[in-house]
């Protein structure tokens, strides 16, 4: 096979590329040469925030699958996938579960339904759904049934550069007394970068097309579980403190970005860990244990020596130490 990956220098990007040169495929990336690619790779370079002319490394050449992980502007999709309609018999375009139409209940499938106002035509900042919606709109436009939209949610694992696992790890490793969110039994769903590339070159080589929820099963693991695995894989003497949700939404504290994963019961945490995914997984997506994705993400960050990079268009993640110390000094505090 010959893939050709718009990115693959970065998480996503980077664990697609990976898994197709393991596969011995023949891989060419085009990307804006901020970070180096994998070994192996023919590297093209292209800024697509420049329209067209960013494309112009792609004059020639023909591939079996494209693999687009854009998530700005839907116009660089639209031209990306234009430009290689004939000479490319897949093209795969990760998305996002947050196309559908907030709130997205409970068991939610594919046929759900999606945000309004998204244009494939659009350019210039946009909100996430709306910039995820109008690339699946180019995807389509361009490809047809030839077209695969990866509806991705939480995506976790080594190479995170957004920083939700990698705080907790750094978090945990600091020792001490760690606020937790209640409740430990809280059931958790995300992929793990590497188990969606798998997924995502199995889907094209077998010509699979539409749209797929492609995450765990809800519950693949928990809240508890997760920070657990996080204090055991740094050998840590951390204590977790687990905090009411109440308590922590009455100190200010958010949800998802403060105490990155962790939604309180509610109409987000359905839309973000409950979807339905009996799709993706009877098409052959699978998830490996929350124990390997955290110990892997750990080995990674100390290879790094414990900095994780981050991308500049997303904000920083995490508790600040001053909240977490009155959370923990506050009386009653359990």
């Amino acid at each position: 096979m010959k893939l050709l990956m718009l990115g693959g220098t970065e998480f996503v990007g980077r664990a697609v590329t990976v898994a197709a040169l393991d596969r011995g495929w023949e891989v060419t990336a085009l990307h804006r040469g901020r970070h180096a690619a994998p070994a192996g790779v023919r590297s093209l370079t292209g800024d697509r925030t420049t329209g067209e002319a960013g494309l112009a490394a792609l004059a020639e050449g023909s591939w079996d699958l494209v693999v687009d992980t854009w998530s700005g502007a839907p116009s660089a999709v639209r031209d990306a996938a234009r430009l290689l309609t004939d000479r490319a018999r897949h093209f795969t375009y990760v998305s996002s579960r947050s196309v559908y139409a907030y709130p997205a209940p409970a068991g939610l499938t594919e046929d759900g339904p999606l945000v309004e106002g998204a244009s494939q035509d659009a350019g210039g900042d946009l909100p996430y759904a709306l910039a995820k919606r109008g690339g699946e709109l180019a995807a389509l436009d361009a490809f047809g049934d030839r077209a695969l939209l990866a509806r991705a949610g939480l995506i976790l694992g080594p190479g995170e550069n957004i920083g939700r696992l990698p705080w907790w790890l750094t978090r945990t490793a600091r020792g001490g007394e760690v606020i937790a969110p209640g409740p430990p039994d809280a059931a958790l769903q995300y992929i793990d970068a590497r188990d969606l590339a798998e997924w995502l070159l199995d889907a094209a080589a077998q010509g699979l097309s539409g749209p797929y929820n492609t995450v765990s099963h809800p519950g693949h693991t928990t809240m508890g579980e997760l920070l657990d695995t996080c204090v055991r894989v740094t050998g840590s003497r951390a204590r977790l403190r687990w905090t009411d949700p109440g308590v922590l939404l009455a100190a200010g504290v958010e949800p998802w970005t403060d105490l990155p994963v962790w939604l309180p019961a509610g109409e987000l945490y359905d839309t973000l860990h409950q979807g339905d995914v009996t799709k993706a997984h009877a098409a052959g997506l699978r998830c490996r244990p929350v124990g390997e994705t955290v110990a892997d993400t750990w080995a990674w960050l100390c290879e790094l020596g414990g900095t994780a990079p981050h991308r500049p268009d997303r904000p920083a993640v995490g508790l600040d130490a001053r909240t977490e110390a009155k959370l923990l000094a506050a009386p009653g505090s359990p």
